[in-house]
């Protein structure tokens, strides 16, 4: 198994893998095979990786990535709702596919961004973090994501959007989706807050 940082080439640029026949992956960094396990590993560890396959040289970075987030699911590391998959699987071939790509990246950019003030509200909330209320949080987290895709059937004619915006905040310049979706980190937050003083 590689090391992080052997994992990143002299250039700073991605790792290249390259996926054999055998279906084995090689990483061109570190002259060794690697498994699905060891790509996860690096891009929690800050790194990234670009894969082709070795005969046709065509780019399956996704693919790969795809593979990964499965493997992960099936050792029971849920991150994905059924119900979220569905309603994905229902967005391929529609005529708003497009927007769906841009707005799950927009969402998660501002997840991210949101994630390490969530992160000190809950440990000033319960101290020592159980490992249990992670797993909630993760679940919780997910519902976001859940929202954020039925925030688009407005585009596709199925619902209306949420009206819990108030006036002033829909004048704002700011994407009002964006917007939406940062209030929602904010309730659940709030709702975290309320679970641990329920518990205390």
């Amino acid at each position: 198994m590689s090391t992080p940082n052997r994992d990143k080439p002299s250039d700073g640029g991605p790792v290249v893998v390259k996926k054999y026949a055998n279906r084995r992956l090689y990483n061109t960094a570190t002259s060794n095979y690697v498994t699905l396990d060891d790509l996860a590993r690096m891009i929690k560890d800050g790194g990234d990786f670009v894969a082709y396959d070795a005969k046709t040289g065509e780019d399956i970075t996704r693919s790969v990535l795809t593979q990964i987030i499965v493997e992960q699911e099936q050792k029971g590391q849920n991150l994905l709702p059924i119900s979220f998959l569905r309603q994905l699987i229902s967005l391929y071939g529609d005529s708003m596919q497009f927007l769906v790509p841009g707005y799950l990246e927009q969402a998660m950019l501002a997840f991210a961004q949101n994630q390490e003030q969530m992160r000190k509200n809950l440990q000033a909330t319960f101290g020592i973090f159980p490992f249990g209320q992670f797993e909630e949080m993760g679940k919780q987290n997910m519902v976001l994501f859940e929202r954020a895709l039925r925030m688009l059937a407005p585009y596709r004619g199925e619902e209306k959007p949420p009206s819990s915006e108030t006036g002033a905040s829909r004048a704002n310049n700011e994407d009002p989706r964006l917007k939406r979706l940062e209030a929602q980190i904010d309730a659940l937050t709030q709702q975290l807050k309320a679970l641990g003083r329920d518990r205390g």
